[in-house]
């Protein structure tokens, strides 16, 4: 069998716009997103049970590479951005988007499932997807045998490490003018605030005067990075994005 057909079961509603600043595993930035089910799989009866289980595994299609293999070609070594983005190693040996099968995998958390007219949301948090990502599957973490403790993860055994995140004046004032007009909320500047800790630049630019824009949810933020820690610089509203919070 030269290849297979999923169905796509839904489409996942994230704070994360672009792909600049996605973290590059789930649950190292505890996002509230949420999935839309699509027709029929928007049915209840598909998920009765789901609520005795913490946490989810979630299958979902790589659909916004700009490099896709269009012509069959297999590339069979990448450069991981843990190692620095010089480094090539196998690309079985890294959960890179450049890949045969563009699938990906990610546990989450469920926060609950609910249904409002026609529509079917699965909330989740801790999310790695990109707005609009399509999802092939959703399964039950099973934590006696998906839970290796002695696990070994090679050049990424660790979690990367987190830098501290200042205000400047500037950026402070925009953001309590942004969360007093209620165009922003809390969770949104706690969420942004995680994201920027994790330091988002690809792993082989160091320029600590450069100042990088990303999109994240409903602003535009400006920051600077240095060795130790974010300052950001500038936030700005943008186009609202359409996320209801999980109670």
């Amino acid at each position: 069998m030269a290849g297979l057909n999923l169905p796509i079961i839904g489409y996942m509603h994230s704070p994360y716009t672009e792909k600049f600043g996605i973290p590059r595993q789930p649950n190292l930035v505890q996002v509230e997103s949420y999935i839309e089910m699509a027709a029929p799989y928007n049915d209840l009866l598909a998920f009765e049970g789901i609520e005795a289980f913490s946490h989810l595994w979630l299958l979902w299609q790589f659909h916004d590479n700009k490099n896709q293999q269009d012509s069959g070609a297999f590339r069979p070594q990448v450069r991981p951005p843990r190692l620095g983005g010089n480094k090539k190693i196998g690309v079985f040996a890294t959960r890179s988007m450049y890949r045969p099968a563009p699938v990906g995998l990610s546990v989450v958390r469920l926060k609950k499932v609910e249904k409002n007219g026609k529509s079917v949301r699965v909330y989740v948090t801790g999310s790695d997807l990109l707005h609009g990502t399509p999802i092939v599957d959703i399964k039950p973490y099973i934590q006696y045998s998906d839970a290796v403790h002695d696990a070994q993860s090679a050049y990424a055994q660790d979690e990367p490490a987190r830098k501290q995140v200042l205000w400047l004046a500037e950026a402070e004032q925009q953001k309590q003018a942004l969360l007093q007009q209620n165009r922003i909320t809390a969770q949104v500047i706690n969420e942004l605030e995680q994201v920027l800790a994790l330091d988002p630049r690809p792993a082989y630019q160091e320029d600590e005067d450069r100042v990088y824009g990303m999109l994240f949810a409903a602003v535009n933020v400006k920051f600077k990075v240095s060795a130790a820690r974010v300052e950001i610089q500038e936030l700005m509203a943008a186009q609202p994005l359409i996320r209801q919070p999980a109670d």
